[in-house]
């Protein structure tokens, strides 16, 4: 449990408050290289709070599973090892721009998709309102 704990105060503060600093400091600063390095790592983390997510179900009892962890999540923002560049040079970049295409055809279907279904849940909650109200009404 002090493990989880600790773990989870880890990749808050230096994998969450720390880079959001430095993102806020690139943006004010305007400086290229640094927006580059810290969207780049945005886009790993991300990837790493998915994964994390499940591996947290599967492989919390592994005996260093959250050391591991935090390790990984300060090899990530080191900027001697620049891990999320390598990650993300490596592995994400090629590997989104090969299903970019894809990826974006899903994103707009499931937009029209998500958009249909707010609109018959909103057709549906009207129908269901009114039929209450009306309920209501006949009652009194």
């Amino acid at each position: 449990m002090v493990s989880w704990i600790i773990s989870r105060v880890i990749v808050l503060v230096f994998g969450t408050l720390y880079p959001a600093y430095y993102s806020f400091k690139a943006v004010k600063s305007k400086n290229v290289k640094e927006y580059v390095r810290w969207m780049m790592y945005w886009i790993v983390f991300a990837l790493y709070t998915v994964v994390e997510t499940i591996t947290d179900l599967s492989l919390a009892w592994f005996p260093v599973y959250y050391e591991l962890k935090m390790a990984f999540v300060f090899w990530l923002l080191s900027p001697y090892t620049r891990g999320a560049s390598v990650i993300y040079r490596k592995f994400l970049h090629p590997m989104l721009a090969s299903k970019e295409r894809e990826i974006d055809e899903y994103i707009v279907q499931a937009r029209e998709r998500s958009y249909e279904t707010m609109v018959n849940f909103g057709r549906q909650g009207l129908t269901i309102a009114a039929a209450a109200a009306v309920t209501a009404a006949v009652k009194q």
